[in-house]
C-alpha cells in the first residue's frame, strides 16, 4: 500500500500496447517478464515474492520492479445502484507485456528457473525468464 497518493480514487483506464518502461534488466542477471496485460494485486506480488524467497532460502539478491499504487474500489454486497463510487478495496499494478516484474542475481540458472516457476504460479499472467 502506498504511503500517499495524489488522488484517493482513480479511473479504471485501459492498458494498451507493450511496456516502454521497465523492460530491460537494470539490477540482476535474470528477470521474470510478463507476456500479458492484467492488473496484479499487492497480495499476488507478495505471494510471488514469498514463494521466491522460500525457495532460495538465503542465497541470491531479489529486486521487485513493480509497485501497486493504483487504488481499486469496490462497493459492498447488496448495495443498490447509485450512491457514488465505492471505497478503496485494494491496490494493484496495471502490467503490460514486456514489463520486468522481478530480477535475481547471484544464483545458477537452474535455481532461478525453478524459483521464477514457483512465482509464476502465484501470478495471474503468463511469464517468461530472461537473462543478461
Amino acid at each position: 500500500m502506498p504511503k500517499k497518493v495524489k488522488h484517493r480514487k482513480w479511473h479504471r483506464g485501459t492498458s494498451k500496447g507493450n511496456a516502454t518502461r521497465g523492460n530491460t534488466l537494470s539490477f540482476g542477471s535474470y528477470g521474470l517478464v510478463s507476456l500479458q496485460t492484467r492488473w496484479i494485486s499487492a497480495r499476488q506480488i507478495e505471494a510471488a515474492r514469498r514463494a521466491i524467497l522460500r525457495y532460495l532460502k538465503k542465497g541470491g539478491k531479489l529486486w521487485i520492479r513493480i509497485f501497486p499504487d493504483k487504488p481499486i474500489t469496490k462497493k459492498g454486497t447488496e448495495v443498490p445502484m447509485g450512491g457514488g463510487k465505492g471505497s478503496v478495496d485494494h491496490y494493484s499494478f496495471p502490467i503490460k507485456p514486456g514489463r520486468i516484474i522481478f530480477e535475481l542475481d547471484g544464483l545458477k540458472e537452474e535455481t532461478v528457473k525453478d524459483a521464477f516457476g514457483k512465482a509464476s504460479d502465484k501470478l495471474p499472467i503468463k511469464t517468461k525468464l530472461i537473462k543478461r
